[in-house]
């Protein structure tokens, strides 16, 4: 808790309701946080108040702040424009700082008889030409691989012209993806030209390429050089080819797509940039805690595009976020011209904004020890479920039961879309007589959430989502002692098929189907068949004692509750069967001669 925390709310308080920027200051004196807002007093006394809801980004931050500046503007895009130079100059802990895990990249072309085209994170070699530097080493990568594959150059391990004609000729030159220099057919001037038309590729793209191949093609033709006009074609073919397998809006050109991955409570972005109609690079951004969507895709777009000069006329963003409008209006002045930024909803524009949404969530993957599919399918759950944030931590209850005996509770733990073990909690059964499975549901998550109420660390804190096994009758029952509780956590129910198998949520008013969303359904299978897994195998040891202690009480002076007692102190038949009669003795609290007997009946039974 912040000691200061009086002075700062009613310093807040008297901060006007006009557009600024405000400045979070440590007890150093030292910068940590710039925020803008369309009324200052407002946004900043938010931060302060008791009964707010923070994210734990911003519980951090209240925590280190002594004191904070501010600094009033004329217009809310003032305000815009003041913020990211402000987090440029000050570098603040708490803002979004974009480092990715880019180094240098460069194309290299060797300086030799028959020179290569490879990729390469350095320009040390004198004896090469390069390309570059790039950012990108994705883009470098792809960019090498499509000029080899177009022009057929070799790719492998031999040093020409010294082995010529050493070995047959590999797989790719049979399937046209290497043109044989290895068969020494090609002079070194000849190759070296086709070298020359890749790197004006490179450097030109394919668009231009095209167009200067097509000019020679038909110079090739109207000197009858029929072998050489074909050859063009050829790489005209490949070029148009493998442009066109690239996954791009065919009525663009120029523009990006920005998507965000969150998972374990951090976040990440990818920016796909697409140049000429093809794509020219990917950036990934690893941006720390996860806070409010909408707030964070402000943030890194406010951050990304701060000091950028080329501005697309065109931005694609997987989803909506704030002041979008002001955000537009503050890349049209500093690109110079329009600006339009696009959440599509349907057809190519959606599958982009998809794929840089997979490409973010991949290197979020690596970076948090989760696969791509783990967190898609938790962000799909929150769209789903229309849940406010990703639920990383979900909890799910089953009731098992023998007839109108032995029936038990088991609570299982997810966190980021594994099983949390520690978490997992098992309910007998108290209050409820006989077989009723709305009832026991009930018992179990009342007393689930009292032991939350009561200040039990082992209960908190509560999830992010609960999912019963079973429809809408365990949720309306379960619902019920949430009201009476105070409790507020998303609940849903996973029903099952007549097979037993994961079928669909159930809801208050309905059903959602999952079946068509592979990841998601294998998720809620997973957790609906361990859940069941943990309940089932509680109440068989229940069962089990309940004979166990059955037959105990067939020694005379044994009763139900000393049978209970031996088992919960031996727990298993195998531990009371090695138990001595002095152990028996002391933990039924009987006597010698007793002890005795009690021992020779399990020797015999058990």
């Amino acid at each position: 808790m912040n000691e200061r925390i009086d002075f700062l709310r009613d310093k807040a308080n008297h901060l006007p309701t006009e557009p600024g920027v405000y400045l979070m200051k440590n007890a150093a004196g030292n910068i940590i946080y710039v925020g803008k807002a369309k009324a200052l007093k407002n946004r900043v006394t938010s931060y302060f108040r008791s009964n707010s809801q923070h994210t734990a980004k911003t519980i951090k931050l209240v925590e280190h702040i002594f004191d904070f500046e501010f600094i009033v503007t004329q217009s809310e895009l003032d305000a815009l424009v003041l913020e990211a130079s402000l987090i440029k100059l000050h570098q603040p802990k708490y803002n979004i700082l974009l480092k990715d895990d880019k180094g240098y990249n460069y194309i290299k072309i060797t300086r030799e008889d028959f020179p290569r085209i490879t990729y390469t994170l350095n320009n040390s070699d004198k004896n090469a030409d390069y390309i570059g530097p790039f950012t990108s080493g994705f883009t470098v990568k792809q960019a090498v691989e499509e000029a080899n594959t177009i022009f057929c150059l070799p790719t492998c391990r031999k040093k020409f012209p010294r082995d010529f004609n050493k070995e047959r000729p590999c797989l790719n030159h049979h399937i046209k993806r290497c043109m044989g220099v290895c068969e020494g057919k090609i002079s070194s001037e000849e190759y070296k030209k086709i070298v020359a038309e890749a790197i004006k590729y490179l450097e030109s793209g394919s668009k231009s390429s095209v167009e200067e191949l097509t000019r020679e093609m038909e110079q090739a033709a109207e000197d009858l050089e029929f072998e050489k006009a074909a050859r063009l074609r050829d790489r005209i073919a490949a070029i148009t080819r493998l442009t066109a397998q690239q996954k791009i809006l065919d009525y663009k050109q120029e523009y990006d797509i920005v998507g965000m991955a969150v998972n374990v409570g951090l976040a990440s972005f990818a920016v796909i940039k697409y140049r000429g109609g093809r794509l020219v690079d990917k950036e990934n951004f690893f941006v720390g805690e996860e806070y409010h969507a909408s707030e964070m895709r402000r943030d890194f777009l406010l951050s990304y595009y701060a000091d950028r000069e080329d501005i697309p006329k065109e931005i694609y963003v997987d989803e909506e976020f704030d002041e979008q409008e002001l955000f537009e209006q503050l890349l049209r002045e500093r690109a110079g011209h329009a600006v339009r930024l696009v959440i599509p909803q349907r057809g190519d524009g959606l599958a982009q904004a998809l794929l840089a949404k997979k490409n973010a969530g991949e290197y979020l993957a690596l970076r948090v020890g989760r696969t791509a599919k783990e967190i898609k399918a938790l962000e799909d759950l929150k769209t789903l479920l229309g849940l406010e944030k990703v639920p990383n931590v979900i909890e799910s209850y089953d009731i098992s039961n023998f007839g109108d005996t032995g029936v038990v509770g088991g609570m299982i733990v997810y966190k980021n879309g594994r099983p949390f073990k520690a978490g997992y909690r098992k309910f007998a059964i108290k209050t409820v007589d006989g077989q009723d499975d709305y009832a026991s549901m009930q018992e179990v998550l009342r007393r689930r959430m009292t032991r939350f109420l009561e200040g039990d660390e082992s209960f908190s804190p509560l999830p992010d989502l609960i999912l019963l096994d079973g429809g809408k009758g365990h949720i309306s029952a379960v619902s019920e002692a949430f009201r009476e509780l105070g409790i507020d956590v998303p609940l849903f129910g996973l029903v099952k098929d007549s097979k037993h198998r994961t079928r669909a949520i159930a809801k208050e008013g309905g059903e959602l189907e999952i079946k068509s969303n592979r990841p998601l359904f294998a998720l809620l299978t997973n957790i609906q068949d361990e859940v069941h897994r943990f309940s089932i195998t509680f109440q068989r040891v229940k069962h089990k004692q309940k004979t166990y202690s059955l037959e105990l009480t067939e020694v005379k002076g044994i009763g139900e509750a000393k049978a209970r007692a031996l088992l919960k102190e031996f727990k298993t038949k195998a531990k009371l069967k090695e138990a001595t009669p002095e152990e028996l003795q002391k933990t039924a609290k009987i006597g010698e001669g007793k002890a005795r007997e009690l021992y020779e009946f399990i020797q015999e039974r058990f």
